[in-house]
């Protein structure tokens, strides 16, 4: 039998729980809020679902901010999930004004109102015009990107089917009229990629009921990641280029974390983590708990209690953090003299080139790589020592002991006019500084991603101690934190606070010795959102227990809010679609 790499094989369609949660144990926790969905659905729209749409959200194990400078990162999928219950609108049940393609979307929680939208083609500049000489979307929906609602992260999904699956010619099929109902246990802004999944579970839902899975153009897991990341751009997230969020919600397998790569193209390589490493998180809002959905309880997360929201903040802290990654790549590359861009007679084709890309053509294997099937690991983790080596002050200002460096020297070094680096590299940053930290950004990525590819060499290696294996593990994860905290400044002082109490518990007396604590970090964006500590399967209940009493913004909060806060999970099956039979 011939084993597909995990990115190019199909979605999966099951028909049982225990085929959608990977064990029978894990389907009966969910059980009842399947039953929930599906009364709902039928109660709000007079007519039984179809498919229900899942996808879960993704806890990063280690590997920060590197995604987007393609390089490999570690993340599991969890538990929590987005589910979308769908069907086509019976023709009895259409209303006057809901054309083909129109979606009807309710949401379980009540506070989310119902949502009417309809696509519509897009105009070209006229029937004369070929399709490919213009650049624009041949479906559309209205998506507010300055008041982000439930609803964008739908239409987002939509969108991509529409434009991937749906010609816009008036002879050609068009979308299904449908009626759709979300629920979803991923708290939003916890650093759990909630957006991620929101997205990936709209795709499927309007991929399922329009039939898409049914015939040749069903997408692959791999194609599906590719969708998702582009859908998501339309909220107003700048991705940078390959994107974790997706690739874990999507290829995730039960039971394994996984190394993600995305060069020479998507990878993903399930890998088992030691028999007796479970990773807890933590999460942390501003907005009131009690208006949060709540979470079940295995893999160890915590909650900060402060909003990370990706897509809000986007403009001053995520795109800035892309934007000076590219823009360090940028000046590198010149500063190497490495030919990263083309020519056009005298005019030079600019384009964004990532940190993994510089270390490629820096390293000799940048060619080699573009036939190869598997990232070349040695090679990447020796080129990752000289980078790391050598070069590295260009990214430095000229003088002072500073390691900021001012727009205007940025510029200069970076080989290009201040016209054609500001539309590449700052057009979706909204920010009033003028100084940028590309030294400790870049640093930053490149000892993350050695740390990823030690963290995968550590899971990988048979036999030897397996507490020595933690205690690495481990190290690795507090090391990153340090990192994300001092070079990246993508950390929050509550989440800082969350850390400093998790890795205290090395401190408590658990009547099996001192508890076995062996590292914790941030995880997700960042600024604020979720940790996730490393833990010994026997003690994790006492740890859960410490972080509750220890952790400050916690305190006064209900057993019921604080098991939403705090929670382990088993990492989980990847997004798939249940197809009802009866």
């Amino acid at each position: 039998m011939t084993v597909l790499p995990a990115a190019d094989a199909p979605i999966p369609i099951f028909t049982t729980l225990k085929d959608v949660y990977g064990s029978l144990a894990t389907a009966a926790k969910h059980a009842e809020r399947w039953d929930e969905l599906v009364r709902e659905f039928e109660i709000k729209f007079g007519h039984k679902p179809t498919y229900v749409a899942r996808a879960p959200g993704r806890v990063n194990l280690i590997g920060e901010h590197i995604d987007y400078a393609d390089f490999g990162v570690f993340p599991a999928a969890i538990e929590h999930d987005i589910l979308i219950a769908c069907a086509t609108r019976p023709a009895s049940t259409y209303l006057d004004g809901y054309a083909p393609g129109s979606v009807v979307a309710e949401n379980l929680h009540t506070r989310y109102t119902r949502q009417v939208f309809t696509p519509t083609r897009r105009h070209t500049l006229g029937d004369d015009v070929p399709l490919d000489a213009v650049r624009v979307a041949l479906w559309h929906l209205d998506i507010d990107k300055s008041e982000l609602r439930w609803e964008s992260y739908v239409k987002a999904g939509y969108y991509g089917v529409l434009n991937h699956f749906f010609s816009p010619s008036s002879i050609s099929p068009v979308p299904v009229p449908v009626d759709i109902l979300v629920t979803g246990n991923v708290p939003p802004g916890s650093g759990l990629s909630s957006s991620a999944a929101m997205v990936v579970s709209s795709t499927l839902a309007f991929l399922a009921v329009n039939g898409i899975f049914d015939g040749e153009k069903a997408p692959t897991k791999g194609e599906l990641v590719n969708i998702a990341v582009e859908n998501e751009r339309r909220v107003g997230v700048n991705s940078g280029g390959q994107v974790m969020d997706q690739s874990a919600s999507v290829i995730a397998l039960p039971g394994n974390a996984l190394y993600v790569s995305f060069v020479p193209s998507l990878h993903a390589e399930p890998i088992v983590l030691p028999r007796d490493a479970v990773f807890v998180c933590a999460n942390r809002y501003l907005q009131p708990i009690r208006n949060r959905p709540k979470l079940p309880d295995r893999l160890n997360l915590g909650d900060s209690l402060v909003i990370s929201n990706k897509a809000e903040s986007a403009k001053h802290q995520y795109n800035l953090r892309v934007a000076e990654t590219l823009a360090a790549a940028r000046l590198l590359s010149h500063h190497l003299n490495l030919q990263v861009d083309s020519t056009d007679g005298n005019n030079a084709k600019r384009r964004p080139v990532t940190l993994r890309e510089v270390l490629a053509r820096k390293s000799g294997f940048y060619q080699d790589e573009q036939d190869a099937q598997l990232e070349d690991l040695v090679r990447l983790q020796k080129g990752l020592v000289d980078m790391l080596g050598v070069a590295m002050d260009y990214l430095l200002p000229g003088s002072d002991d500073r390691t900021d460096i001012s727009l205007d020297e940025m510029i200069d070094k970076s080989g290009m006019n201040e016209a054609e680096f500001r539309d590449m590299y700052l057009l979706g940053v909204d920010v009033e500084t003028t100084n940028f930290e590309l030294y400790l950004r870049a640093q930053h990525v490149f000892e993350e991603a050695l740390k990823v590819l030690k963290f995968r060499e550590v899971c990988l290696a048979e036999g030897g101690n397996e507490e020595s294996k933690l205690q690495t593990l481990g190290k690795l994860m507090n090391d990153s934190h340090d990192s994300c905290n001092k070079q990246f400044d993508c950390s929050h002082p509550k989440v800082n606070d969350l850390v400093r109490v998790a890795r205290s518990f090395r401190e408590v007396e658990t009547g099996r010795g001192k508890g076995r604590i062996y590292g914790s970090r941030m995880t997700g964006a960042g600024w604020g959102g979720c940790t996730v500590s490393l833990v010994h399967r026997e003690d994790v209940e006492a740890f859960i227990m410490h972080v509750k009493k220890k952790y400050a913004s916690y305190e006064g909060m209900s057993e019921e809010d604080l098991a939403s806060c705090v929670f382990a999970t088993e990492p989980g099956m990847g997004a798939c679609v249940f197809k009802f039979t009866d």
